[in-house]
């Protein structure tokens, strides 16, 4: 069933994404103050459920919208707000087909918002889907491309609202290192319309309900820190009534070296962490953490989410957030079927970045609830 998406719902919204994004994906807060000024001029988005052919016909136009480029650029590089429009509306005119309704491509980070702020310009409504399940570094990683949808001819738009075509047919990865090329040139992030399909090919492809999830998870954690119980927890029992089931604490300590630079396009980099109990966890990513290695032992690797939290609040933090000093957990989450599938795993698992190893589902490599010191 489709629901309304006002202001209100807006910050547990961001904060469960920004579990979703692994530490990449761009911080949602900016996003969120986007969507929060637009909802406020042109009043509420509704949010289509996927999965209902009544409100999502098999014919239905769907165009994705997202930012794109190194989230260590877009904390000083704000978006002025019109460009993921001006990008929709480019492509638009190329095809010759208005959308009927816009999708994010990533449920994780600042592209949880994207979709949303073009809705709330546009009136178009927003499916409650996702290609991504979390958030990845490269365009062609997503299940649109997986199971058969082409992710061009996409456009890209700058804070100048320059626009560039890009039609690379079927080849996604193409069409990835073409736009991020792109992106660079635009300052090292931008706006992108890509994978146009049909209500039929969202049902296929995508992986479903992952916004109406961001907004569970966000408000799971908000709730457990306002009756002063443990977010971990709580995440724990809601993440089991999903697709994701499985949640992991792999670590709890304090965040010591952080080693990050922004090249390609891209924030890569890893960060050494220091356990209450004289452990030590490193994480590497490139924009999303990629592979935890607890005391030499990989304990969690890409698809699965490894999520970095304050202690504390249970705060999501990012890649580019992490600090020296800073007091952390670590969970980890196990993604869906949809993700695991050996046609998935050769776009966006281990070897898709270059770590040498088979992907190992978390649950089999952290067979308890938990790592972390009782």
């Amino acid at each position: 069933m489709s629901w309304i998406l006002d202001e209100t719902l807006l910050p547990d919204l961001a904060r469960g994404a920004a579990l979703l994004g692994t530490g990449g994906g761009g911080d949602p807060y900016i996003g969120r103050l986007l969507v929060q000024q637009a909802i406020r001029e042109n009043g509420p988005i509704t949010v289509l459920d996927p999965q209902a052919e009544s409100e999502l016909p098999d014919e239905a136009f769907v165009v994705p919208t997202a930012m794109m480029g190194a989230p260590t650029v877009m904390v000083e590089k704000i978006p002025r707000g019109t460009e993921a429009v001006v990008a929709l509306r480019r492509l638009e005119a190329h095809l010759g087909r208005r959308a009927e309704a816009t999708m994010p491509i990533e449920c994780g980070g600042i592209n949880s918002m994207m979709p949303l702020l073009v809705g709330a310009r546009t009136g178009l409504p927003v499916v409650d889907a996702d290609g991504m399940g979390r958030a990845f570094p490269e365009l062609q990683m997503e299940t649109f491309s997986v199971y058969g949808v082409s992710g061009s001819p996409m456009v890209v738009a700058s804070d100048r609202e320059e626009t560039v075509l890009i039609d690379t047919g079927a080849d996604d990865v193409r069409m990835e290192r073409c736009s991020r090329a792109i992106a660079i040139q635009f300052g090292g992030a931008a706006l992108i319309a890509e994978y146009s399909m049909t209500g039929a090919d969202v049902r296929r492809t995508a992986i479903p309900h992952t916004m109406s999830m961001s907004l569970g998870a966000g408000r799971a954690i908000r709730e457990a820190r306002e009756s002063h119980s443990d977010p971990v927890d709580a995440l724990t029992e809601f993440f089991a009534t999903t697709v994701y089931e499985n949640v992991r604490t792999l670590f709890t300590g304090k965040v010591g070296d952080v080693e990050r630079r922004t090249t390609g396009g891209f924030a890569r980099g890893h960060a050494d962490l220091r356990g209450h109990d004289g452990s030590h966890l490193r994480l590497s990513f490139q924009n999303e953490h990629l592979v935890a290695v607890l005391d030499g032992e990989v304990v969690c690797v890409v698809p699965d989410l490894i999520c970095v939290l304050d202690e504390q609040t249970g705060e999501p933090i990012t890649t580019e957030g992490m600090r020296w000093g800073q007091r952390v957990v670590v969970v980890a989450i196990s993604t869906p079927p949809i993700m695991r599938t050996p046609e998935a795993l050769a776009v966006f698992g281990p070897r898709a970045f270059g770590v040498d190893r088979d992907f190992t589902p978390v649950e089999q490599l952290v067979p308890g609830p938990s790592l972390a010191p009782a």
